[in-house]
């Protein structure tokens, strides 16, 4: 018969331990995460004008190069779209917004993404892919996501704001667009 030492012993039960911790503690979140994005629930809300906060004000530089300020757009409706290249259902949404910026951009709605990961090559890469023809703000620093807090949870992505003609959150989609959801939005803030 073998002599069991006080650390085999020690160690044969915490590893036991250990292992029956992590199995008690894990939970399936297959439906939640895929390859590192924490997927929006696809709730959307919409707000009544006369509840709407103050207006959002962010600025920063386009992968092209360009100056971009959220307030020199006031006056017309801005959709917010703020996505990475590697996301999923990013991926999936992007033919249904592009269709939905040749029908609004006429009607003076204005477009932006704001890239929440990628640096220029990954970024401009998928927006050659889809054709994305509004311009996208990197913010790697969480800047831009700081000035939305409250309004987009910063591990929901894709998440997508309408701003109305003043600047506030008029609706807000957390998740993949529906795009007729969004068209309804749009919709309901360019008649304001």
């Amino acid at each position: 018969m073998t002599t069991v030492t006080r650390r085999r012993l020690l160690a044969t039960t915490g590893g036991g331990l250990a292992s029956l911790a992590l199995a008690a503690c894990g939970t399936d979140t297959s439906q939640r995460y895929d390859t590192g994005y924490v997927a929006g629930d696809g709730v959307t809300t919409e707000i009544p004008a006369d509840q709407r906060g103050e207006p959002l004000s962010f600025q920063g530089t386009t992968y092209a190069g360009e100056a971009f300020d959220s307030s020199r757009l006031r006056g017309a409706p801005l959709v917010v779209n703020v996505w990475y290249a590697a996301c999923p259902p990013c991926r999936k949404e992007a033919p249904d917004l592009v269709a939905i910026h040749e029908e609004y951009a006429p009607q003076g709605v204005g477009f932006i993404g704001v890239n929440v990961r990628d640096e220029a090559g990954p970024a401009q890469a998928f927006e050659k892919a889809h054709h994305i023809p509004y311009p996208s703000l990197p913010d790697l620093d969480a800047t831009i996501m700081y000035a939305l807090r409250g309004q987009v949870a910063p591990n929901a992505v894709p998440s997508t704001l309408v701003l109305d003609a003043q600047g506030r959150v008029a609706a807000r989609i957390s998740g993949a667009i529906d795009p007729s959801v969004l068209r309804a939005m749009l919709d309901r803030v360019v008649a304001e």
